[in-house]
């Protein structure tokens, strides 16, 4: 499995997740991708994604259940999710949340993070605020000592802006997990009710 999630891109990834969704052929899954704006956190290109259709197919991670035509329109195959694509999915997830060293990842993950359990995230989640936390005070240390020694403050200005941005994603991440704690959030697979809003959005993908 190791191997498997280490191959993994942030494409597949979010591939994978969205056949957790529902069966869908590659033209229903660029359509749902740009119509939620993932183009924040990935580049989606028509190329990209079939190429990385062909590969997950042929790692074991998915399958396909069927081609058809609809009127003059291409053919189009339909995918359906193996149950190692779906582990794969929540191994990627469950490794990159903790890290903050790779903050494209963390952005596709924590987008994916719904696919884990409430006390699975919690646990990941209070791991990264560790990591942050120490990020954050070897950072503010540093300006603070920085200063005393009379360093000019022109020097210092990309150390600055990171220290202010590790304070703000602590704080962030200290009102998600409060949220988490109180059960304020219905969280989990199990806890997602499709509403009109998503009936309607993958009705328009799939025409």
């Amino acid at each position: 499995m190791k191997d498997t999630v280490d191959r993994l891109t942030p494409m597949g990834v979010m591939v994978l997740a969205l056949l957790r969704e529902a069966d869908m052929h590659p033209y229903e899954m660029v359509r749902l991708m740009r119509a939620r704006h993932d183009d924040r956190l990935i580049t989606i290109t028509n190329g990209t994604l079939y190429h990385t259709v062909a590969r997950l197919q042929k790692a074991g991670l998915i399958d396909e259940l069927g081609t058809d035509r609809d009127g003059n329109r291409p053919e189009r195959t339909t995918y359906t999710l193996m149950d190692a694509g779906r582990d794969a999915v929540i191994a990627w997830v469950r490794r990159e949340l903790p890290r903050v060293d790779r903050p494209a990842e963390f952005r596709v993950a924590l987008a994916e993070a719904h696919n884990l359990e409430r006390d699975d995230l919690r646990e990941l989640l209070h791991e990264r605020r560790a990591a942050l936390f120490a990020d954050h005070r070897t950072h503010y240390d540093g300006l603070h000592s920085s200063r005393a020694k009379g360093v000019p403050e022109q020097v210092m200005v990309e150390i600055e802006r990171q220290e202010a941005l590790l304070e703000a994603e602590l704080r962030w991440l200290d009102s998600l997990l409060a949220r988490l704690d109180a059960d304020s959030i219905p969280w989990g697979p199990s806890a997602f009710s499709p509403s009109d809003r998503y009936l309607a959005q993958r009705k328009a993908a799939q025409q």
